[in-house]
C-alpha cells in the first residue's frame, strides 16, 4: 500500500466571533497533502478552523475528525488528554486554542521539502509553526515546532512537544531500549501499546541516554520483523532531559516527544521564538531492515560529519597505561602500533593538571594545561613524534566538567551546577560546569581551542562522565532556574558547532562515560560515538545490533580489548564490523595475538568502504539465536561482506546473505581466518548472488566465541 506524507496545501481565512476568542465556522473542511515516497500523514482543517490529523497508515476521506485527533493539541480549552502545548499567558490564562492560518513549501538543493504549517490563537498574539522536512526518496522526515508570541509580558511554556504524531489504536507495538553504564542497548523491549500512557524519559540533564534511549521503533502490524511489516523509527535529536510518551486514548495512539516538561517551564519573552528539538522519523513498509538502510543513508548526508569518508583504525593508550604514563611511555607505543597497521593514536585521560595533577580521577579536571612532569614540552612534541612515524594523533578532553581539586574550582566555585544550602554531591569526583553562564561558555571554548590548535592534533574524544543531580544555577535568576535543563543543551550545541566549524579537519568522537550521549542532536557535530565502556565482544555483538537500527556502523566505535577474556580473533572480528579501534598494550601482546590483530587491521582496511558506506542487512538476531549474522553490500552491489558471530554452542547451518545482485558472480573468501581452523567448504568458489542468497554460506565458525568474516567479490 502506497503511503504519502499528506499535509494541507492551502491558506484559510478565519473570521472571529464577536467575542474575539473563538473561531467561527468555515464553509467546508479542507484537506492537505505533501508527499514522501511511501509515508502518509493526512491533515484536515475542521469547520472550527482547528487542524486535525488522521492516524498514520489510515486513509478515510469521509472520516469526521474528533477533538482527540487534533494535530498539535493544546491544554486548557476543552482538551482532556496529554497536550503537546501548555501555555500560561502573560495575564495568567492557562488555555490556548490554535487555528489554522497558512501553509508554505520550500525545497533545498539536497532534494528535501520543508513544509511549514502556521497556526495561531485568535484570542492571544501567539503563533505556532509546525515544521516538516521531508526526504522523499528515503522516507525520512524531521519534525519540529516553533513558538512565538507578542503579548505584553513573558508567557510560560510548560509543555512544548516536538511532535504529536497520531497512529492507529490497534496492533501498535513499541520497541525501546533500556540500559545503564556498561549495559547500554542490551535490553530491547517490544510490547503492545495499551490504553493509558507509556513514558520513556530522562531527567538527567546531561548524559541523558544513560538509562533510557530517545530512539525507538513503532510497528503497526504487530511485533516488528526485519523484512516485513510497517515500521516507523523515531529518534529525538536532543542531548538533554527528554520525554517520549505514547498515549492510547481509545480511538488512536499519540506519540508526544520532545524536551521533558519536568522542571523545565520556560519563560518566553515577547518576540522571542522557542524552537523545539527536531524529531526524526524513518518509515518502511518492508520491516526494520529497509527502515535502517533509509535512516543510515540519511545520516551519512545529514546526521553526522563526513558521512562519506571511511574511518581510520585507532589505538587508545588507556588499557595500556591508565593514568600512569609520561612522554617516553607513550612514545614507546607508537612503533608497535604503526608496525601492526594502526593509523591513528589517541592519548586518553591524564595528560593535564599541574597544581592538581591528573594522576587519578580525583583531581585536575578544568585545568587544561599539559602536566609539566609528564610532558615537559607540552603536547606538540608528542603529536609530532606520532606524525613522524606515520600516525595521526588524537587527544581526550572533558570540557564540561571540573574536579573540586582543581585551580579552576578554587578560582570559580560559583561556576558549577549545584543547589544552594546543600552539600555538594559528586559523581566520579567531579561536577558539571554551568554552561548557561557566559564566562563558562568562553572558558570552555578557550580550553577547546587551545587543545585542538596544537599542531598535528587531528582527532579528539569529547567525554562527559556524569549527569545532573543538583540542578541549580547561580547565574540564572530565581524565576529562571527551570531554564537550566534547556539552556545548557543549547549552549552545548553552540560550543560543539563552533568546534566543528573552527576545526573542520579534526575528527571528533562523542563519548559520555559510555553511551550516555548517543543522539542525532549531538552527532551532527561529530564523526562517531562511543557506545559503551563495556567492550566484551560477546556483548558488543548485541549492542551494535541494536544501535544499528538507528545509526550507521561507521558511527559506532568498536574497540578490541581484553574485557571478558575472549579470543583475540573473535574480538577483532566484532570490531571490524563497525569502526575499528584497539585498547591494548601492544608491547605486551603475544606474537600470536599480534598476528591476528595485524591480519584484522589489513582486512578492515580492505572492506571498510563496503561496511561503512554500503547497505546493512541484519540476518540472524543474536538476541534470539546461538549466532548473530549480518552482511554489507557496496552501493554498486559488486562486493559484499558477511559477518557470522557464534555466541554459544548450538545448531550450525548456512548464513543467507541478502541484498546481492542475483546475476553477479561472487567469489567467496574468508578474511583473516582464525589460526588452525578448517577452511570454509565454499572457500574460493564462485557463485551467483541468487545462489548465495538461496543456498547460503557455511561459515568456518562452529563453536562458541568463534567468528567468520567473509568477503564476496565480483
Amino acid at each position: 500500500m502506497k503511503m504519502n506524507l499528506l499535509l494541507v496545501a492551502i491558506g484559510v481565512a478565519t473570521a472571529l466571533s464577536a467575542a474575539g476568542d473563538t473561531p467561527s465556522a468555515l464553509t467546508a473542511p479542507k484537506q492537505f497533502s505533501v508527499n514522501t515516497k511511501h509515508f502518509t500523514v493526512n491533515f484536515l482543517v475542521g469547520g472550527d478552523g482547528r487542524l486535525f490529523q488522521q492516524a498514520v497508515g489510515s486513509v478515510d476521506q469521509n472520516a469526521k475528525p474528533l477533538r482527540t485527533d487534533e494535530s498539535y493539541p493544546q491544554a486548557g480549552d476543552g482538551y482532556v488528554w496529554e497536550p503537546a502545548l501548555q501555555v500560561i499567558h502573560s495575564d495568567g490564562n492557562t488555555s490556548t486554542a490554535l487555528i489554522f492560518e497558512s501553509l508554505s513549501r520550500t525545497n533545498d538543493d539536497a532534494g528535501r521539502e520543508l513544509t511549514q504549517i502556521r497556526l495561531h490563537d485568535p484570542a492571544y498574539p501567539v503563533a505556532v509553526t509546525l515544521n516538516f522536512c521531508a526526504d522523499r526518496d528515503r522516507d525520512v522526515v524531521e519534525q519540529w515546532t516553533e513558538i512565538v508570541h507578542h503579548e505584553s509580558g513573558p508567557v510560560t511554556l510548560e509543555r512544548m512537544a516536538s511532535t504529536a504524531l497520531l497512529l492507529p489504536s490497534t496492533n501498535v507495538y513499541l520497541t525501546h531500549f533500556f540500559g545503564d553504564w556498561a549495559k547500554e542497548m542490551l535490553s530491547p523491549i517490544t510490547e503492545p501499546i495499551t490504553p493509558g500512557i507509556k513514558v520513556l524519559d530522562s531527567k538527567l540533564g546531561v548524559r541523558a541516554d544513560q538509562f533510557q534511549n530517545p530512539s525507538f521503533v513503532l510497528s503497526l502490524d504487530g511485533p516488528p520483523l526485519e523484512n516485513r511489516g510497517r515500521v516507523l523509527a523515531g529518534s529525538l535529536e536532543w542531548s538533554g532531559s527528554f520525554q517520549c510518551a505514547f498515549e492510547d486514548y481509545g480511538t488512536g495512539v499519540r506519540a508526544l516527544c520532545g524536551v521533558n516538561p519536568f522542571a523545565s517551564a520556560y519563560h518566553l519573552n515577547p518576540g522571542e521564538t522557542f524552537t523545539t528539538p527536531k524529531m526524526l522519523w524513518a518509515w518502511s513498509e518492508n520491516g526494520l531492515g529497509e527502515m535502517s538502510r533509509n535512516l543510515h543513508s540519511w545520516a551519512r548526508d545529514f546526521g553526522m560529519r563526513d558521512g562519506h569518508k571511511t574511518r581510520a583504525a585507532l589505538l587508545n593508550n588507556w588499557e595500556a597505561t591508565g593514568f600512569d604514563f609520561d612522554f617516553n611511555r607513550i612514545l614507546g607505543l607508537y612503533d608497535p602500533a604503526r608496525d601492526l597497521g594502526v593509523e591513528l593514536f589517541l592519548l586518553d585521560d591524564g595528560w593535564f593538571g599541574n597544581k592538581h595533577p591528573r594522576v587519578n580521577d580525583d583531581a585536575g579536571l578544568g585545568d587544561w594545561q599539559p602536566n609539566r612532569s609528564r610532558l615537559p614540552d607540552g603536547l606538540a612534541p608528542l603529536a609530532a613524534e606520532a606524525v613522524k612515524r606515520g600516525l595521526r594523533f588524537g587527544i581526550w578532553m572533558e570540557p564540561e566538567m571540573v574536579n573540586p581539586n582543581s585551580e579552576l574550582f578554587e578560582q570559580h566555585p560559583d561556576w558549577v551546577i549545584r543547589q544552594p544550602k546543600r552539600e555538594l554531591e559528586l559523581q566520579r569526583n567531579q561536577l558539571v560546569l554551568d554552561l548557561t553562564r557566559p564566562g563558562v561558555q568562553q572558558f570552555e571554548w578557550n580550553s577547546i581551542q587551545s587543545i585542538l590548535s596544537v599542531p598535528n592534533i587531528s582527532y579528539a574524544k569529547w567525554d562527559c562522565n556524569r549527569y545532573l543531580t543538583q540542578p541549580g544555577s547561580s547565574y540564572l535568576g530565581p524565576d529562571r532556574q527551570s531554564h537550566l535543563w534547556i539552556d545548557y543543551v543549547n549552549a552545548l550545541y553552540r560550543l560543539m558547532d563552533k568546534t566543528a566549524t573552527t576545526f573542520p579537519d579534526t575528527e571528533l568522537m562523542l563519548c559520555s562515560g559510555g553511551g550516555g550521549r548517543v543522539d542525532y542532536g549531538a552527532l551532527k557535530y561529530f564523526h562517531e560515538f562511543w557506545p559503551s565502556d563495556n567492550t566484551d565482544p560477546t556483548l558488543r555483538v548485541l549492542m551494535q545490533w541494536d544501535y544499528s537500527y538507528f545509526f550507521p556502523v561507521m558511527a559506532i566505535a568498536s574497540h578490541v580489548t581484553h574485557w571478558g577474556n575472549r579470543p583475540m580473533h573473535f574480538a577483532c572480528s566484532v570490531a571490524m564490523s563497525a569502526r575499528f579501534g584497539m585498547d591494548l598494550d601492544l608491547t605486551k601482546l603475544p606474537a600470536s595475538d599480534k598476528a591476528i590483530c595485524a591480519g584484522a587491521l589489513g582486512a578492515y582496511k580492505q572492506i571498510r568502504d563496503v561496511t561503512q558506506l554500503g547497505d546493512l542487512y541484519r540476518l540472524e538476531n543474536p538476541h534470539e539465536r546461538f549466532r548473530g549474522a549480518l552482511n554489507f553490500v557496496s552501493p554498486d552491489r559488486k562486493r559484499a561482506v558477511v559477518f557470522a558471530f557464534q555466541l554459544k554452542d548450538g545448531p550450525q547451518g548456512p548464513v543467507h546473505p541478502q541484498g546481492l545482485d542475483p546475476a553477479i558472480n561472487y567469489t567467496i573468501h574468508e578474511l583473516n581466518p582464525a589460526p588452525g581452523r578448517a577452511a570454509m567448504p565454499q572457500e574460493g568458489k564462485t557463485l551467483t548472488g541468487q545462489e548465495l542468497m538461496d543456498d547460503g554460506i557455511v561459515p568456518s565458525c562452529a563453536h562458541a566465541v568463534e567468528a567468520s568474516v567473509i568477503e564476496l567479490g565480483s
